[in-house]
């Protein structure tokens, strides 16, 4: 495969527009989605390994690039690269919002049956797509990579490890690298899915949560040749943030006094615990205990119990209110909830007989008050309708 430089732009836009007019006439297969941000080298090369590697497979497809606010010439490289083409699309953001918008984005503007999300620093190797879809048409919704084997320096590795350790065990979900970027998800699991701040690393747990198979496949991952990378260990704390606002809209969305609830009970059992131990102390005259500071600790402990038990029962009145506005299920598969071929013919019978009965009734009505005017004697003799209208 060569590589693309600038000196070629001009004639891998031209190429770009070989025989692609027709590849999304019946609708793409799959949808290919690339977060961009100042990745202006390595786009070329990238598009080319992409359309390599649909050619073999013999699919329809689509290439959808989100530039996330680039500030280098990555507005011009894909606007080159989607030149001619009509498998390339391109989205622009104003200005930089995170890859969590980037990726909503391109879930909301791609239109085939497999959605494909992969990174465009040349990190993952576009002929891993097929392992990919094999395993979405084995059963599985949600396909995570995996980086068994990582090219990054260690900011970046080791974060990443214990991030990875500590969301698996408290989400349920066990998965080696929730941080990869290349995964692929059928169309269906991302109708309900809502991105946002960071939250983009955790899809497999928000698609867990609403009843959607998640499986796994070890990618092969390249060293990084353009540029650097937009991560650093900083992404640990943000991650855990996040991922305590996750926990509360999945496992504890329907029922929020169970965790503030329960974290009032605890604070509180430890508060009377205390406040109890000193009460024993003082009745057996072991001295005074208003100025001990383990009586202020208690006392701290039963008020925070106290605010936590009422924040719990606040959001579980908030929640009961809109319990009916959205929907908190998914559901699979229905049986015999088709509608019945006979019934909507004998619905539509039926208002046909009770429309043509109404417009009877009418008619008749009509010509009944017509019929009244005509017969009545006042009406034709002159005497009488100056008597009738005599002041």
């Amino acid at each position: 495969m060569r590589p693309l430089t600038d000196n070629n732009i001009e004639a891998f836009a031209s190429s770009e527009g070989n025989g692609s007019d027709t590849r999304l006439s019946g609708g793409p297969d799959i949808s290919i989605v690339v977060p961009v941000y100042n990745e202006q080298d390595s786009l070329f090369q990238l598009g080319e390994s992409i359309r390599s590697v649909m050619a073999d497979m013999d699919c329809r497809y689509e290439l959808i690039f989100i530039d996330d606010g680039s500030t280098d010439e990555t507005p011009a490289r894909l606007k080159a690269l989607a030149a001619g083409s009509t498998d390339v699309r391109c989205i622009t953001f104003r200005r930089n919002f995170g890859k969590a918008a980037a990726l909503d984005a391109g879930f909301r503007a791609a239109s085939g049956r497999y959605v494909v999300t992969m990174d465009a620093d040349l990190q993952d190797d576009p002929r891993e797509i097929p392992k990919f879809i094999e395993a979405l048409q084995k059963g599985y919704d949600v396909v995570s990579g995996w980086k068994f084997i990582r090219h990054d320096p260690i900011d970046k590795t080791l974060p990443s490890r214990v991030f990875n350790g500590v969301v698996g065990r408290l989400s349920g979900v066990q998965l080696n690298d929730f941080n990869c970027g290349y995964k692929a998800y059928r169309a269906e699991a991302l109708d309900d899915l809502s991105l946002y701040g960071e939250l983009h690393r955790f899809i497999p747990v928000l698609l867990h949560w609403r009843g959607y198979r998640i499986g796994e496949v070890p990618v092969n991952h390249h060293p990084r040749r353009f540029g650097r990378s937009k991560y650093g260990a900083s992404r640990l704390l943000k991650g855990g943030l996040d991922f305590l606002g996750v926990m509360l809209n999945t496992r504890f969305a329907t029922r929020p006094l169970h965790v503030f609830g329960g974290a009032g009970l605890i604070f509180g059992l430890c508060g009377f615990g205390i406040l109890a131990y000193l009460t024993v102390l003082w009745l057996v005259g072991m001295g005074p205990i208003g100025n001990r500071p383990l009586l202020f600790f208690g006392m701290l402990l039963v008020m925070t119990a106290f605010q936590f038990i009422t924040i719990g029962l606040l959001g579980e009145f908030i929640q009961r209110q809109g319990a009916g506005r959205e929907r908190r299920y998914t559901i699979g598969s229905t049986l015999n909830f088709e509608p019945r071929p006979d019934a909507g013919d004998t619905l539509d019978r039926q208002l046909a007989d009770a429309a043509h009965l109404l417009a009877e009734a009418a008619r008749c009505m009509k010509e009944d008050n017509r019929n009244e005017r005509h017969d009545h004697p006042a009406r034709h003799d002159e005497t009488a309708r100056q008597q009738i209208h005599k002041p």
